[in-house]
């Protein structure tokens, strides 16, 4: 192996490893978070009230051992814990291998835990917590500030910050012209998902923001013609702007120079 290659291997490791930690604790946000608990006391079984024990608090390890069911009177724990542990950690080892520059890794690492408390609270409420959103523009500019200056990259910031700005314009248009079809929490989620996006360049912003209302729509019509909910019915948008800027981040780049190509024949 390539000392590069065993570098990229430890990274993704590491990051695995927090990503099951940080997952750990975005399940008590999405849970607890909407409903204006808090976020601190140690978790305990909601039917029994038995509280759980360290040895029954190892992320994805103990609910397979106990088979996702309490340890004290046998309530099956949901299938959301796990779920967001792992998808956590999944994101954290492709934000660690593949985000470049390293020095920009742990905004992107904190982008993704951001993107998957929201894609998990929007899709059961239907809000964006704005504890969450706001608090993260200055998070995200700081970090991809600290990433620039490491690196001696204005530039990225400077495109970030349009792209940023750019994205919330578009989203607070829509929300103008259509209120009833783009709630305002989308539009505040915009400026940092466009913040994230062009930071990796244009191309991920545009793959990124159209990916999402692709995506979105698609789903919007999958839900009618299924009879799974009317025109009437709230379908949130939040997880799809998320999925979005994971594709942007993933793809964005390649798909934008093909296209590029392709125009250009």
């Amino acid at each position: 192996m390539t000392p590069q290659l065993l570098d990229a291997i430890a990274r993704g490791v590491a990051c695995g490893l927090l990503g099951l930690v940080i997952g750990s604790f975005l399940t008590v946000v999405i849970t607890r978070l909407p409903d204006g608990g808090s976020l601190w006391p140690r978790s305990a079984c909601p039917r029994c009230g038995a509280m759980v024990k360290a040895r029954d608090n190892i992320p994805l390890v103990s609910w397979l051992v106990l088979r996702g069911r309490c340890r004290s009177c046998g309530e099956p724990i949901s299938g959301l814990y796990p779920a967001v542990e792992a998808v956590t950690a999944v994101l954290f080892v492709s934000v660690a291998v593949f985000i470049q520059p390293l020095a920009a890794v742990p905004a992107y690492l904190y982008a993704a835990a951001v993107a998957v408390a929201l894609t998990a609270i929007d899709a059961r409420t239907t809000r964006l917590p704005d504890a969450i959103v706001l608090p993260s523009y200055p998070v995200l500019a700081v970090l991809l500030a600290l990433a620039s200056w490491l690196v001696g990259d204005w530039g990225a910031l400077l495109r970030a910050a349009v792209g940023g700005l750019g994205l919330l314009v578009a989203y607070g248009l829509v929300h103008v012209l259509v209120p009833r079809g783009m709630g305002f929490g989308d539009v505040k989620l915009a400026g940092l998902i466009g913040l994230v996006l062009a930071y990796q360049g244009w191309g991920p912003l545009a793959v990124g923001a159209l990916g999402a209302f692709l995506m979105g729509a698609l789903w919007g019509i999958g839900v009618i013609v299924k009879n799974r909910g009317g025109r009437g019915t709230a379908i949130p948008f939040g997880p799809w702007m998320c999925a979005g800027a994971v594709l942007g981040c993933a793809v964005g780049g390649p798909v934008w120079d093909l296209y590029r190509q392709l125009i250009q024949l």
